[in-house]
């Protein structure tokens, strides 16, 4: 089957409605204007709203008699970002843009939402799920922690991310672990600082710092399998702020670390500690060590996995690909897979005509063309899933 034909219709609206959460960014949190436009909407299609969850997230349940309950999931936040597309619909919000898709995310599901509510072709329950502070603040887990599927509860839970680097028209799922937990990390390399033409009288911070940098690559291409897949980076390093002839006292290094290992939330914290305190004490510094566990791994349930690929053969036929790789960038729809079984799913939204910027570029923009597709894949799983 190709786009639902009513969905096709409802285009032009879905990318309106795209286009003004896209000229209106919101960030983590605070996506309020975000979710008064979300909750307004179900409202006019009738369905019941509920907000609050995660201060800003959004709830619409659809119910059309007794069956089973399914989720699905959008995201409603921006990036901290200064756009640079050019766009008419553009940001009007300096340093905030929708850098990753998450406007086209939210109208896509709007349109499942209205068309599924004027249809109702399925039997069950809908739970549309609008979440909150997707980008590095775990508004999924905030969520959950706050009782989502206590309050709305779901024998299944479904999430959706566009893909530039995917053309419009393909798709993807693959059962297992799909993408990487999440972690960041603090090194405070504390030495003695002192004159640049004078090293040896105090103890260099920048030097004990630089050789952390080097040691750490170590963990992922000598000290762990590397089938384990991890990924340890350091993206920031900061040291000294006043002159230039002056050894700083302290240096400070942040990072990332990402790993397809369940067990990476202990072994990685250690390993780098491990690494640090071996180097701190060749150089004479000392170190103060932070590690906060942000996301888990995302991991795709094989009974769900297994008909979302159903349903993508019938909207995008041959353009369905159950082999797309695994990624080490991160998801906190992780969390709510971790409480329901469930699938996320890939839809490419790259431009046919023109070059496609990769996510988080501030010359991104969400391919309008993938609307109907991603909403048409919607209103087929509901039906699929809750078949009368």
């Amino acid at each position: 089957m190709p786009n639902i034909r009513k969905i096709e219709q409802i285009q032009g609206e879905m990318t309106e409605w795209r286009r003004d959460l896209h000229a209106h960014p919101e960030i983590a949190f605070a996506e309020t204007r975000t979710a008064d436009f979300v909750a307004k909407k179900l409202a006019e299609f009738g369905l019941e709203v509920h907000r609050g969850l995660a201060k800003t997230g959004v709830v619409g349940t659809l119910i059309n008699g007794d069956g089973p309950a399914i989720g699905l999931r959008a995201d409603l936040d921006a990036l901290p970002i200064q756009e640079q597309t050019g766009a008419a619909h553009g940001s009007t919000t300096a340093g905030k843009m929708h850098a990753c898709g998450h406007d086209g995310h939210t109208a896509m599901l709007l349109g499942a939402a209205k068309y599924l509510a004027a249809t109702k072709d399925f039997t069950g329950t809908v739970r549309f799920i609008f979440q909150p502070a997707e980008e590095l603040e775990g508004g999924g887990r905030v969520m959950v922690e706050e009782g989502l599927f206590d309050k709305f509860p779901v024998d299944s839970v479904y999430g959706m991310h566009n893909m530039p680097d995917m053309p419009v028209g393909t798709m993807s799922v693959r059962g297992g672990p799909g993408m990487a937990s999440a972690a960041s990390f603090e090194i405070k390399v504390i030495g003695k600082g002192g004159h640049a033409a004078a090293p040896h009288e105090g103890v260099d911070p920048i030097v004990a710092g630089a050789a952390i940098v080097g040691a750490l690559q170590t963990i992922a291409s000598r000290v762990v399998n590397p089938t384990q897949g991890i990924v340890v980076s350091v993206t920031q390093f900061h040291a000294g702020e006043t002159a230039i002839n002056a050894i700083p006292g302290t240096a400070t290094l942040r990072g990332t670390a990402r790993s397809f290992d369940k067990d990476a939330e202990t072994s990685v914290p250690a390993m780098i500690k491990r690494v640090t305190d071996g180097i701190a004490a060749a150089h004479g510094v000392k170190i103060e060590f932070s590690y906060q566990h942000r996301y888990p791994v995302l991991i795709n349930a094989d009974a769900e996995s297994a008909i979302a690929f159903r349903v993508g053969q019938d909207v995008v036929g041959t353009g369905m690909d159950a082999v797309y790789p695994r990624i080490m960038a991160s998801e906190d729809f992780a969390f709510m897979l971790n409480a329901r079984p469930g699938a996320f799913v890939r839809l490419g939204s790259g431009f046919a005509d023109r070059e496609s910027p990769m996510l988080h570029s501030p010359h991104f923009d969400f391919n309008d063309a993938a609307l109907p597709i991603g909403a048409s894949f919607w209103g087929r799983l509901v039906e699929t899933v809750l078949a009368k």
